[in-house]
């Protein structure tokens, strides 16, 4: 097992273009909802108006809650892959691998700062939760991984719904609306200011209220699982088991999303009181953006495998760099949007707004490709490991 996993060069490029995949997709929605700021001009004929509305549609419905989901299954592969190469040296990753999370939460704060939308915070805070099941079975981390993806939270305020029909209780006690008037001026200082404080603690009262976080615990967990079970390397001896594993997925995961995706608006209609239609909403979503990760997922990596990734693996150097890439797109996205740089909010609607996603996604993309050319590893994700292994002997 130890020997695959160090000569499987092809099912790391196969992670690292499925990541940079991930990637792509966030920094396209973060174009078009101008980071978090949802001010966009008034469309200037009818036929951008329309344009402008299916591109919205398309984006969401390609990557909201599917990007995400794939990065999060990743985090918790990328967790099992340096834990198990610490243990067959005989080292506990454990001490490290906490460590490595506040470093994560400091490159989040410095994330936060200009985007409040920003994952890295909650990732290094739910990153905890891989700690005390590391060694537990398979069988039980999977157990765990599925109450979490049921969503019991929400399911508590279903049946205290029912007892109560008539009970609202308000749920999003901070707002990112709170953080607009920042976004709009053209102070830079109170931008931060204001996302520091307010705007972190509306995004993680966000993820708290429409399962995030219960969702993304449990895809840390399956990520875990997925490399315990070596079903993210592919190797002469593990081709038949991978691929078919895969292609059930698929097969499983597709008719799932069809059925999730054309119930929903059913489920919807019969629910009357307000508290429960929405953690019924959070839930449903949950569950419909699971499949459709999955179908991408499985898709991507069996086409990455049967074409030797003659296309996918452009997207290799970007997914290596994937915390330099996510950062960077927060820094220049939020002067391109916000007040206090250029504020093309007041002039890009989404067609706009995408193509500056695509050609800023290009400009990084290109540089991935020329950096990594000249180094092993991306700018920040250098400084991240370093710090990770400081005053440690490690090649």
């Amino acid at each position: 097992m130890g020997n695959e996993l160090l000569r499987s060069n092809e099912r790391i490029l196969a992670i690292d273009a499925l990541r940079g995949f991930a990637v792509m997709g966030i920094i396209l929605l973060h174009n078009i909802e101008h980071f978090n700021y949802y001010s966009f001009p008034e469309a200037t004929s009818p036929l951008l108006a329309s344009l402008d509305k299916h591109l919205w549609d398309m984006l969401f419905f390609l990557f909201s809650g599917k990007a995400y989901a794939i990065f999060a299954l990743l985090f918790g592969f990328t967790f099992y892959l340096q834990s198990h190469n610490c243990e067959k040296r005989g080292q506990d990753f454990r001490n490290r691998y906490m460590w490595r999370l506040l470093l994560l939460l400091g490159f989040g704060f410095i994330n936060a700062s200009f985007f409040p939308g920003e994952i890295l915070v909650l990732y290094a805070l739910l990153g905890f939760v891989l700690v005390p099941v590391r060694h537990l079975s398979d069988k039980t981390v999977a157990w765990i991984a599925c109450i979490l993806m049921l969503q019991p939270l929400e399911w508590c305020k279903v049946i205290y719904a029912c007892f109560f029909p008539d009970a609202n209780p308000q749920q999003m006690i901070y707002s990112l609306t709170e953080v607009y008037p920042q976004m709009k001026e053209s102070s830079l200082w109170e931008l931060i200011k204001t996302n520091l404080v307010t705007g972190q603690l509306a995004s993680l009262n966000w993820a708290w209220c429409y399962g995030r976080v219960f969702q993304t615990a449990s895809l840390f967990m399956a990520g875990m699982l997925l490399g315990r079970k070596g079903l993210f390397r592919l190797t002469d001896e593990t081709h038949g088991k991978v691929m078919h594993f895969w292609l059930r997925v698929g097969i499983a995961a597709l008719p799932s999303a069809v059925v999730l995706y054309y119930l929903k608006d059913f489920i919807y209609s019969q629910i009357a009181n307000p508290f429960m239609k929405a953690s019924m909403e959070t839930i449903w979503n949950s569950w419909y953006n699971l499949a459709c990760m999955l179908v991408m997922v499985s898709a991507f990596l069996l086409l990455y495998w049967t074409n030797k990734g003659k296309v996918q693996q452009l997207l290799v150097p970007y997914g290596k760099m994937s915390l330099t890439d996510y950062i960077s797109q927060s820094l220049i996205g939020s002067f391109l949007y916000y007040g206090y740089g250029l504020g093309l909010h007041r002039y890009c609607g989404t067609t706009y707004s995408l193509l500056i996603g695509i050609v800023f996604f290009l400009l990084q993309l290109l540089f991935a490709h020329w950096w990594f050319r000249h180094f092993k590893r991306g700018p920040l994700e250098t400084i991240w490991h370093k710090l990770t292994w400081i005053h440690a002997k490690r090649k």
